[in-house]
């Protein structure tokens, strides 16, 4: 998620200081995401450099507020009219775990698995425990909180197919890392207790 095209976004609302849209974004994500004020800051300071908000004089306070422009506008709706890349989306911890787990010596990957399903459980009913409580709360943190159910329920889907999947695989041992036998000079760089001989 973009942080600048939120803080447009939010001010597309109307002007406000840093303060504000920090506190309007957090509110907006049931604080699921906290923002640190100095990267608001940074962020209005490229969106202006942009010419896709403009500073406006100081209150009485000596708070500057910023207020989007027509150019901000225009690209706040290309982004709102653009569906979000998929692209990066496997590239999560999870994900990248559970790859290495299976091909890591001496570990269980059951455990592994065991383990987070029991974890996002837990998340699991403490977000189903949050929307019963709190179902009259504002849109857009209704829309946060089913997300994260979504997407807990999607994750114990996949834990589950996981171990499906591990379970009938006959798992062999990992290969050592690849040597390029063209470069006669490739093997200085496996480690002393390497033990060639055991190279398929």
């Amino acid at each position: 998620m973009s942080v600048k095209h939120s803080l447009l976004a939010l001010l597309e609302r109307g002007p406000a200081y840093g303060y504000q849209l920090r506190a309007a974004f957090e509110s907006a994500t049931g604080n699921t995401w906290p923002l640190n004020i100095g990267q608001v800051y940074t962020t209005l300071n490229r969106l202006e450099r942009d010419h896709l908000v403009e500073a406006l004089p100081e209150n009485d306070s000596g708070q500057r507020p910023y207020r989007i422009t027509e150019s901000g506008r225009h690209h706040l709706a290309g982004w709102f009219a653009s569906p979000v890349q998929a692209a990066d989306r496997p590239r999560d911890e999870l994900t990248i775990k559970l790859a290495l787990a299976v091909t890591t010596p001496g570990v269980d990957v059951a455990d592994v698995i065991q383990r987070q399903r029991s974890a996002t459980l837990r998340l699991l009913q403490e977000f189903t425990r949050l929307k019963a409580a709190e179902d009259h709360a504002e849109l857009a943190w209704r829309l946060v909180l089913e997300s994260m159910i979504f997407r807990a329920e999607a994750e114990i889907r996949w834990l589950d197919h996981t171990e499906a999947v591990v379970a009938r695989s006959d798992l062999p041992a990992p290969s050592p890392f690849a040597m390029d036998s063209a470069d006669p000079g490739s093997a200085t760089v496996a480690s002393p207790d390497f033990d060639q001989s055991e190279s398929r």
